[in-house]
């Protein structure tokens, strides 16, 4: 049974290497021609990192050549379905450029918004990539309005701007919690500036009510009498507002104290 098995993985160990040992004659082969038919061979049977091997090899041979395009075209591909999304993004955005007459100008165009989306890390973690995504899909958008990529553009657009909007969130958040308050009502006032359309509004706009509260509260005597103001007049705005809010009770909790405590300071 022993020898069996050894028998099974010797033939394996043949065929892999015969495999191995074809693909590195051709790459070695010097034949542009025979290296091009190969390269597309591989790339049609989803041999990527093969086919990307040698369409390398000879790119530089069949420049200005018709060939050229079909080349880099597929050269691209082959980093975007291997996941290498930052060259894929790369050779994407050099092929439309290169290649402004070609047939697939704007899938590539498409293919590099897409591949810097495909980069997009968690809302934790910088958001380089989902800026430059979101950009490169506006643009798309305004060279192609009728694609029938825009809509998949939009979609993807709202979802990355809903992810920079939860890291500006989760940060004037950490702010509070850190007891920061000036630095959590101006990144709070941030969030409701640069997404206006939030469904965090009303919880945002109640611990910027808060902060300034506990920021009046918490401040010299001095300060007191500017900060209190500006706690009443955030409070008062949530209530207006927000009349069915579950902060309503707190919120006028905060309002009242804030006014008395004004007259307090007025009183000396």
């Amino acid at each position: 049974m022993q020898r069996k098995y050894l028998f099974i993985l010797l033939i394996m160990g043949v065929a892999l290497s015969s495999c191995k040992s074809e693909f590195e004659k051709v790459r070695a082969s010097g034949d542009p021609k025979l290296m091009f038919e190969k390269a597309n061979q591989y790339y049609d049977d989803g041999k990527y990192i093969k086919a990307q091997s040698l369409y390398e090899l000879i790119v530089a041979s069949y420049r200005g050549k018709k060939e050229a395009e079909e080349i880099y075209y597929k050269y691209a591909y082959t980093y975007y379905y291997t996941e290498q999304y930052l060259l894929a993004a790369y050779y994407f955005k050099n092929f439309a450029s290169t290649y402004g007459a070609s047939q697939y100008k704007e899938e590539t165009e498409f293919m590099s918004a897409y591949s810097n989306y495909l980069m997009s890390p968690t809302f934790r973690l910088d958001q380089s990539s989902t800026i430059k995504a979101i950009d490169e899909f506006q643009e798309f958008i305004n060279k192609y309005p009728g694609s029938e990529h825009v809509a998949e553009c939009n979609r993807l657009i709202d979802e990355l701007r809903a992810k920079l909007e939860r890291k500006e969130f989760e940060a004037a958040k950490l702010y509070y919690n850190m007891k920061q308050y000036e630095a959590a009502i101006k990144t709070f006032e941030n969030v409701l500036i640069d997404y206006p359309e939030t469904s965090n509004a009303m919880e945002i706009r109640y611990l910027i009510a808060k902060s300034a509260f506990l920021l009046a509260g918490n401040s010299f005597i001095q300060k007191q009498e500017e900060r209190f103001n500006i706690a009443e007049k955030k409070a008062d705005e949530f209530l207006n507002r927000y009349k069915d809010s579950s902060y309503k009770k707190e919120v006028a909790q905060m309002l009242s104290k804030s006014r008395k405590r004004l007259k307090e300071l007025k009183n000396g």
